[in-house]
């Protein structure tokens, strides 16, 4: 991020700040992340910083929506390429894990963000996030019951979160054993047992 030229336009500048956070976030607790710190990766002073985001809390607020809409919409388009629900689910997992995999800040702002006591627009952002997410899944197991690639009887609420915990669980190993690549190596056979556990396999 350090030698980004001095003068970007706003949009570019922002996009650029986003990119230095999510960046930090991948080397140190979320919340130790200083304007300073954020300022000094990008080559900047905290003054040229302050000009487009009024607070830190505006600048995770960015950070936030950015996660949300890359998220989504890598999700979306894996969702439009496979051929079945049960492709789509599978697609929909792996396009995630690749996700969390490029971006190893992402989560620990995540779950820094959920565990922050009281209302915030950020923690808003997130839970709002989980909420179109969930959404999507529901839409997907819906699909695959309609066409017998899912077990009909299928808890379509429960299949949601243990979809979204199985990635949650990958996450916290891979953060806890410092080995991000291991969130790939192990995706596809945690991918497997879930997909048993709601239906026969075609």
């Amino acid at each position: 991020m350090q030698g980004l030229p001095k003068h970007l336009p706003s949009e570019e500048r922002r996009a650029a700040t986003v990119e230095a956070v999510v960046a930090l976030a991948a080397e140190q607790h979320p919340s130790d992340i200083t304007t300073t710190a954020i300022a000094q990766r990008m080559g900047l002073t905290q003054g040229a910083l302050f000009r487009h985001f009024p607070s830190k809390e505006a600048i995770v607020e960015a950070v936030m929506a950015w996660v949300a809409e890359r998220l989504l919409a890598r999700v979306d388009k894996a969702v439009e390429g496979a051929a079945t629900p049960s492709a789509a689910l599978e697609a929909v997992f792996m396009t995630h894990v690749d996700f969390i995999a490029e971006h190893p800040g992402v989560p620990r702002m995540l779950f820094g963000e959920l565990q922050r006591p009281g209302a915030s627009l950020p923690k808003t952002l997130v839970q709002t996030l989980l909420q179109h997410y969930g959404q999507r899944l529901r839409r997907l197991f819906d699909a695959g019951r309609a066409q017998g690639e899912l077990d009909p009887a299928l808890d379509v609420e429960v299949a949601s979160v243990l979809f979204v915990g199985s990635i949650q669980g990958l996450v916290m190993q891979s953060l806890l054993l410092g080995d991000v690549a291991r969130i790939r190596r192990d995706a596809p056979g945690v991918y497997a047992i879930y997909r048993r556990g709601i239906g026969s396999c075609p």
